[in-house]
């Protein structure tokens, strides 16, 4: 049996509600991926051109700092990695952390939330950031989750 963990970064508290009822579904470790600099409500104004989330969606090459790099992922063969999608991929924050550690031979499982869109490229966005790692498309985890569902969700992995 595999050792899992839920690494999730939430910026407004719904993708951290979806990884918590994840982990607990599946019996998994939990990670909070942190800012160095908390994202405050004007910086995740994507309607705002010049918001700290829009220009760092803009640049590819935007890596935010973490507030630590603590997770002892060598302890896991299967890390779920959550976040909100941002213009159709994931927040450049979920590479700066993919990057701080070294994936080579887990499986990376995506699972997100999302207003209305899918995972667009989210894949191929991150794949570069873990060399080694096995990266695939979980889930998208919207609204009420049922445990049950959760569970086979994770059992899958």
């Amino acid at each position: 049996m595999s050792k899992k963990l839920v690494a999730y970064f939430s910026a407004s508290g719904t993708t951290a509600r979806a990884a918590k009822d994840l982990a607990k579904a599946a019996g998994a470790d939990l990670y909070e991926i942190k800012p160095a600099v908390p994202y405050t409500r004007a910086d995740l104004n994507w309607q705002d051109k010049s918001s700290r989330s829009s220009v760092e969606m803009k640049d590819k090459s935007s890596r935010p700092a973490l507030a630590d790099t603590s997770a002892n992922i060598a302890e896991y063969d299967t890390v779920f990695v959550g976040f909100p999608i941002w213009w159709y991929v994931a927040p450049t924050i979920i590479n700066s952390f993919l990057e701080a550690y070294d994936f080579s031979d887990k499986k990376i499982v995506l699972f997100a939330t999302s207003g209305g869109s899918g995972f667009g490229k989210a894949v191929a966005g991150l794949q570069s950031s873990a060399p080694g790692a096995t990266i695939v498309e979980g889930a998208l985890l919207n609204g009420r989750l049922n445990e049950a569902k959760l569970k086979a969700f994770a059992d899958k992995y």
